[in-house]
């Protein structure tokens, strides 16, 4: 790593900004997990970056084979007291882990744009990682969702890409779009086989949690959003690629 993270301290929210938002939990995370769903293997799981293990708790109702990789230490003792006994958690920056094992699905959401090498990363799940048969569902947040572009044309955000002060504080390192995200999936040496959006997001994730506790919204409403983000997915909130193990030439 390029100086010392304090990983204990990105996760923590800001005056203005929170880590993340009742919108990820709720909305994002079940919408990210229908998603991958067609690609699934059966079999072993490594999660990298787990957080609180919001996401693990509802992977492990499909799993029994489940690693998670934090480098957090709050966050990782926060998901020991609520994932099941079979979620293996391990605190350890991905750069210097050592897993023994091969998995047949890697998730890596909404943490690559926090790492100051997301290539080296990569390439690890790629050479170190995957099993043979396995796959990486790879997904971040969209520099060119609806919501962020109109804040640039407000002039909260200079560009669509930039790098907000509270991302920052947050630990982000870019903003990635679809074919930035491809760029380091393939100098990684991956081979991605789909490529596709979650979830088209107008609203800021502040102004979805607002919404969302009332009922201006309804489920069918956010259905829409989900399948509208799939003929347009350069406008999704997320942004994801399912790849496999490549022959590590980018």
């Amino acid at each position: 790593m390029s100086g010392q993270r304090e990983f204990d301290e990105e996760i923590k929210d800001t005056s203005n900004h929170k880590y993340a938002y009742g919108f990820d939990f709720d909305v994002m995370h079940p919408f990210m997990l229908r998603s991958f769903e067609p690609f699934i293997r059966s079999g072993s799981l490594l999660e990298l970056g787990s957080f609180c293990g919001d996401f693990t708790l509802r992977l492990a109702e499909r799993f029994l084979d489940i690693t998670c990789v934090e480098g957090s230490a709050v966050a990782v003792n926060e998901a020991r007291k609520r994932v099941p006994s079979h979620v293996k958690l391990v605190n350890a920056s991905f750069e210097e882990v050592q897993l023994n094992d091969r998995f047949d699905n890697i998730v890596l959401t909404h943490v690559l744009e926090h790492l100051d090498d997301p290539v080296a990363t990569l390439r690890r799940v790629n050479e170190e990682w995957l099993s043979d048969d396995g796959l990486l569902f790879l997904a971040c947040p969209n520099a060119d969702a609806p919501s962020r572009q109109i804040a640039v044309k407000m002039g909260l955000i200079s560009h669509n890409t930039a790098v907000t002060p509270s991302e920052q504080k947050h630990g982000h390192r870019c903003t990635y779009t679809l074919d930035t995200l491809e760029r380091d999936a393939a100098q990684a040496g991956l081979e991605v086989i789909h490529r596709s959006g979650i979830f088209f997001k107008a609203l800021a994730n502040f102004q979805w949690d607002r919404i969302l506790a009332t009922d201006i919204v309804s489920k069918e409403y956010l259905e829409g959003c989900y399948k509208l983000g799939q003929v347009y997915p350069e406008l999704c909130a997320s942004i994801f690629l399912v790849c496999r193990r490549g022959d590590g030439k980018s």
